[in-house]
């Protein structure tokens, strides 16, 4: 009996080697370390009353495929290839979170899905979303980790029809925790569209003998305008061609401003804010109200809009002018517009002019087009653009194809507007080629203008409009105190943490292991003395008869 007792007391003083074992298995499966991948958050702003993008910042959610979540406990963890509209129509709704990795390269999409992205990307802009949304670029172990989900949830269940089958996928597989730190989302009451404009006014030896300064500041006025894209679905924006052609007008024109030969017949002025259709245009509005005088000698107002598409996913070859009302004959726009069509057919490679009417909507809060600000005010205007219709998602992408492509499109289209203008203001034939030779419009004028991103950002533009124009100034529209217009918020620099985990059935199931073991174990102690026992008393009796046994034959031995 004290044999047993000892026996169990070694047994006891194993008891926590046998607890390391129990600990080791806990911690094999507890979370490994993250990955950590750099996320973008999506958009957000409001416009006159209505809020764009998300106003929750923080996740801390099981990460879930695009086609295994299905509460708010969820984040969606996903290709933006893979995502429709109609999913993106739930998520935003009931899911807890949605991350989407970005294509590792446009260019080797094709053209059904780059349509897709577009459209998906218009829904985003247009939509308030009541959970987080980031946007993370392409990364490969990102990438391994959306298979992996997808994976389990979709291919392993459709193999195992059994629900044995299913059980075992389900334990075995691997899950993942999402974290995304963000702290609060606040109204940035500093908010503010900048907008710089300024003039061209023939200097003295360009002017007759007869004619001063004065007599040119009463010429006829066209204004250009231009509007700096500055952000997407979120705050990034690849290609300004618009802002690249209105820079390059001004520094073609102002040299032949300067030139004694070529006086003038008009004033050119030039507008450019940030931040255009997306925010309805706020820049003219502000600059409408600030000086609305100087419109008041206006042959017409030229506005640019997406004069090049920086994604392309259509083979039209063209160049709309559009105008909230059909010109009459003889009027400047219908002039310019024939101007405009004649220099197509001598400078592009197969481009055409087409005139696109569309009447303004003054019951819609937000415009179609920019010249419909200066239309409300009956000033002649009208919108050149590469798109035909105001719904085009190709207005607002972040994508962009072979840049090569978009720049030698730019200097295609600027040289044809250039030509047009020219030809309108001296009053020269169209077919005369007066932007050659050193006047010629280069992928050099062109390039240095793509990388702008915002006025307030950069001093390209500000310099530019400084070194060839007159009367240079720059406004900011800021949004009212108690009913704005606009108002931007404050985000912060986050990052994405993965963390990979087992599902919650793989802990009850190892609960439930660790529960045997552990009383299996209990149980071996407590009653090890009694098995001892019995045991004890089963093997008693064979060494005695095996003892008797040999005596047995010693004594018979003795007797022989």
């Amino acid at each position: 009996m004290n044999e047993a007792d000892s026996f169990a007391e070694i047994f006891r003083g194993g008891l926590p080697h046998c607890l390391l074992i129990v600990f080791s298995m806990l911690l094999i499966c507890s979370p490994v370390m993250p990955s950590e991948f750099e996320v973008i958050s999506m958009s957000k702003y409001d416009l006159n009353g209505q809020h764009f993008g998300s106003r929750v910042s923080a996740i801390s959610l099981e990460a879930r495929s695009l086609y295994s979540w299905n509460t708010s406990r969820h984040c969606v963890l996903t290709r933006l290839t893979d995502l429709s509209i109609h999913d993106f129509d739930k998520l935003r709704q009931s899911a807890g979170g949605i991350i989407l990795m970005l294509p590792a390269n446009i260019l080797n999409l094709d053209l059904e899905t780059k349509e897709l992205i577009t459209i998906l990307e218009q829904s985003m802009l247009t939509h308030t979303a009541a959970v987080p949304i980031y946007f993370a670029p392409y990364n490969k172990d990102l990438e391994k980790i959306i298979d992996d989900i997808t994976y389990t949830t979709t291919d392993k269940v459709g193999q195992n029809q059994t629900a044995l089958g299913q059980l075992i996928v389900t334990v075995s597989a691997n899950r993942y925790h999402v974290n995304v730190g963000g702290g609060s989302i606040v109204a940035n009451k500093n908010s503010k569209v900048p907008i710089i404009h300024g003039e061209l006014i023939p200097n003295q030896l360009a002017l007759k003998p007869t004619e001063s300064v004065a007599d040119g500041q009463k010429l006829p006025v066209i204004l250009i305008t231009a509007n700096l894209k500055t952000f997407g679905i979120y705050n990034d924006y690849p290609v300004n061609a618009d802002a690249a052609v209105l820079l390059v007008l001004i520094e073609l024109f102002s040299k032949l401003h300067h030139t004694s030969s070529m006086a003038p017949k008009y004033r050119l002025r030039f507008l450019l804010s940030d931040a255009g259709v997306l925010l309805n245009f706020q820049g003219s509005k502000k600059w409408l109200e600030v000086d609305d005088n100087a419109l008041q000698n206006v042959e017409f107002v030229l506005c640019l809009d997406t004069i090049t598409e920086s994604l392309s996913y259509n083979e039209d070859n063209a160049l709309y002018m559009h105008v909230s009302k059909p010109p009459k004959e003889k009027t400047s726009i219908s002039n310019f517009f024939k101007l405009l069509k004649s220099s197509a057919e001598k400078y592009s490679n197969g481009l055409t002019v087409e005139g696109v009417h569309k009447k303004i909507n003054l019951a819609d809060t937000k415009l179609a087009w920019e010249h419909e600000r200066f239309s409300i005010k009956r000033y002649p205007s009208f919108t050149l653009s590469s798109v035909k219709s105001p719904r085009s998602p190709i207005r607002t992408t972040i994508f962009k194809n072979d840049e090569s492509r978009i720049v030698e499109h730019t200097v295609n289209t600027s040289r044809i507007i250039a030509e047009a203008l020219a030809s309108f203001m001296y009053k020269v034939d169209p077919i005369s080629s007066i932007f050659d030779g050193q006047l010629a419009i280069k992928e050099e004028n062109i390039l240095p203008y793509f990388g702008v991103k915002s006025i307030l950002h950069n001093n390209d533009v500000k310099d530019a409009f400084e070194k060839y124009l007159n009367n240079v100034k720059i406004i900011y529209d800021k949004p009212d105190g108690r009913d704005p217009d606009f108002m931007f918020y404050n985000e912060n620099d986050v990052k994405l943490n993965v963390y990979r985990v087992k599902p919650a059935i793989f802990d009850l199931l190892l609960t439930i292991v660790i529960g045997i073991y552990l009383l299996t174990v209990f149980c071996a102690i407590q009653y090890f003395p009694l098995f001892y026992d019995e045991v004890s008393k089963l093997t008693k009796e064979d060494p005695v008869g095996q003892l008797n046994g040999h005596s047995s034959e010693r004594l018979k031995m003795k007797s022989h």
